[in-house]
């Protein structure tokens, strides 16, 4: 009997080894506090464990694992197997897809955003520049163009940019330096400080930032139509971690980033609806840029910061117009244009 017993506790107990070997944990670094930002990620951790059985979890931590800037970096050591960056952190890092942070692309929609960023980062010259960070570029955290909001009377001339500090990043903070203004990249965690302490006068985020990070709470004004670009934040996973999955797993994840996108822009879309009742509610001004303002701003910014990155890239050894051209090609494929 004490045979039987001991037989049958190590079968239990082998079996309990194998469900433990069975399991996969992943930690993923975002910032912040859960947002419209970061629902995707949410999703996609949901996802992979309702496909799973729990056998695959993915444990989303808010600024535990690292700071903002220096997700990449965790990435590429392994300190997790998941992370969130924008190209603009640290754009020498991502070179390849500061294209997507371009002032004035063209781009009107999310699912354009959507379109257009995964086009790029399934080109060769993006994935093999991921790889130096042993990064591979799961989906796009897509947002619309960004806007400003500041303090005391509104900026809706250009001569009103000259001097202004703005907080905006990349292809943004060098298009409102095209006009005279006076970027500053701080990251997003640090933009409502710098706003109250005066570091900066004005903050450029798109609606979901404002709203989470309180800058929406000391603006006097917001601009509705500005809309001279967003930023391109990809997720990333550690490609070790990545191909060391068991192909279930893999199959969950990969099948899962496709739902996580669709459930992002839907609860993205439900915000967007809200948002002049948030400005009505905080006592914001709602700023409409005159059409000449606007084209005389894309004028500056536009054209010249294209050419000169991809001068620069191409300098480089990226193939820089080749980028460049493939987002024009998917705007029009994604509007149905010949």
């Amino acid at each position: 009997m004490k045979k039987m017993l001991s037989g049958a506790a190590l079968a239990a107990l082998s079996v309990a080894f194998v469900t433990e070997a069975a399991a996969t944990e992943w930690n993923a670094s975002v910032w912040g506090k859960r947002r419209a930002f970061t629902e995707h990620v949410e999703k996609l951790s949901e996802l992979v464990s309702e496909k799973t059985g729990g056998d695959f979890t993915i444990n989303v931590s808010y600024g535990g694992l690292s700071k903002p800037k220096e997700n990449l970096d965790g990435i590429e050591i392994g300190a997790f197997e998941m992370a969130q960056f924008c190209a603009g952190y640290h754009r020498d890092k991502n070179r390849a897809i500061t294209v997507l942070e371009l002032p004035f692309l063209g781009v009107n929609t999310l699912d354009e955003e959507v379109a257009v960023s995964h086009a790029v980062y399934d080109h060769p010259a993006v994935k093999d520049e991921m790889a130096q960070w042993n990064a591979r570029i799961i989906m796009t955290s897509p947002m619309p163009q960004y806007n400003i909001v500041g303090t005391g009377d509104a900026r809706d001339e250009l001569a009103d940019f000259e001097g202004m500090r703005v907080r905006a990043t990349g292809g943004l903070g060098q298009a409102f330096e095209a006009v005279g203004g006076v970027p500053t990249s701080v990251p997003a965690t640090e933009a409502y400080n710098a706003m109250e302490s005066g570091v900066v006068d004005t903050v450029a985020f798109a609606q979901h930032a404002h709203l989470s990070f309180g800058t929406i709470n000391e603006a006097d004004w917001w601009t509705a139509n500005l809309n001279p670009g967003t930023v391109n934040c990809p997720v990333v996973v550690n490609i070790d971690a990545y191909e060391a999955l068991p192909a279930d797993h893999r199959e969950a994840l990969d099948s899962s980033i496709d739902e996580a996108i669709a459930h992002y822009l839907a609860n993205y879309g439900g915000l967007l609806e809200k948002w002049d009742g948030v400005l009505a509610e905080k006592g914001v001004e709602k700023v409409e840029i005159d059409d000449a303002v606007l084209e005389e701003f894309r004028a500056k910014a536009a054209d010249p910061i294209r050419a000169k990155w991809i001068e620069d890239m191409t300098a480089q050894g990226l193939p820089a117009q080749e980028l460049y051209d493939l987002v024009q090609a998917t705007l029009q494929q994604q509007r149905g244009g010949n």
